[in-house]
């Protein structure tokens, strides 16, 4: 009876140790799929994310030929408004200079109207015999420097208005009066009482003049 019992306590016992070992083996059996669940898993994310793939020959002659002709066009446009800066400058100097120029020709005029005023006079001032001789080399002397006057201003294309029997012209002349001279004078200018200038095809100076009605 003894023995019996102590053949089915030993049964027991293989049995229980059986039933731990069965217990071991699902819990390795578990760790190993948990394992690879977690392999598979990471295969999956890495394989999602893709390496980034190196340019082709192609790609990158297309990047080049993009990259060209973006440099050409801001080239182009530099050069365009560089091209209109020095346009531009090279315009402001001329008319600075023609400025200038207007200027002192302008403030030079009175002068030939003086010089042309003193040889008109000097005749009148003749005084005898040895007044004649002076007087004369007096309005040789002004003569001679009034034409200098009129060569240097001719030489800088400041020339006269023209007004003897010329129609009358209100971008070129100024009308002081008019005079009753007859049908066929109407609209002529009939006299000057100051002449007036041009530098070049500008009007420096209105010719004053006397027209007939």
């Amino acid at each position: 009876m003894s023995k019996d019992k102590e053949e089915m306590r030993d049964e027991s016992q293989e049995t229980r140790d059986e039933s731990q070992e069965t217990r071991v083996e699902s819990e390795e059996t578990q760790e190993v799929e948990a394992q690879e669940n977690v392999e598979a898993q990471e295969t999956e994310v890495s394989s999602e994310v893709e390496e980034p793939k190196e340019p082709t020959a192609e790609e990158q002659l297309a990047a080049l030929r993009a990259r060209v002709e973006e440099l050409e066009d801001k080239n182009l446009r530099m050069m365009a408004e560089f091209d209109n800066y020095r346009r531009r400058t090279n315009k402001e100097k001329l008319e600075l200079m023609e400025t200038a120029g207007e200027r002192i020709f302008t403030e030079m005029l009175p002068l030939v109207d003086d010089f042309e005023r003193a040889i008109n006079l000097t005749p009148t001032l003749s005084q005898g015999e040895g007044g004649e001789v002076q007087y004369k080399a007096l309005k040789e002397g002004l003569e001679l420097i009034y034409q200098k006057f009129l060569s240097f201003l001719d030489k800088h294309e400041v020339h006269v208005i023209e007004t003897e029997g010329a129609d009358f012209n209100t971008d070129e002349h100024e009308a002081v009066t008019t005079f009753a001279a007859g049908e066929d004078k109407k609209g002529k200018v009939i006299d000057c009482t100051q002449k007036g200038y041009k530098l070049g095809d500008k009007v420096i100076r209105f010719a004053k003049v006397v027209v007939g009605e």
